[in-house]
């Protein structure tokens, strides 16, 4: 399976959000999402990377297509990455199913589409309620919305 889209997380320093934000933005990204997130490093991992680390961080989340992916990762190592002030690491994940993205919403199975149908006027058994009478066996399962089916 092909993933149409990609996650990417940048981890900054905190206070380098807008910079990682114009770096994505100019790589096709079309906005993200920020959250504060606290950095565990002890002094090894300081030691070893030969750098100060701060405990203070922001996470930023970017929801991209997949063939920019690369491009605005790149971007991000160049303006955010680990030797620059904002000391920023950046990866991303596959992303299975996206809604909410001005995209039509996943097709309703049969069953969901009568549970949505209202009930005839004089026919006082909708198809829902029939379904009541069938054994489990023969009752589809709903389909999740954000799982495999």
């Amino acid at each position: 399976m092909s993933e149409q889209h990609q996650l990417i997380l940048c981890i900054v320093n905190a206070g380098f959000t807008e910079l990682v934000m114009d770096a994505a933005k100019a790589a096709g990204a079309r906005g993200g999402t920020v959250l504060n997130a606290k950095g565990t490093a002890n002094k090894e991992a300081e030691a070893f990377f030969h750098l100060t680390i701060q405990p203070e961080k922001e996470l930023v989340m970017i929801l991209v297509d997949a063939d920019i992916r690369d491009d605005v990762l790149h971007a991000l190592y160049q303006h955010a990455g680990i030797d620059t002030p904002g000391q920023g690491i950046a990866f991303a994940l596959p992303v299975d199913e996206v809604v909410g993205l001005g995209q039509a919403a996943p097709a309703a199975t049969s069953q969901e589409a009568s549970e949505d149908k209202p009930k005839e006027e004089g026919n006082e058994t909708a198809q829902s309620d029939l379904d009541k009478d069938k054994p489990d066996q023969q009752k589809k399962p709903k389909r999740k919305l954000f799982g495999r089916k």
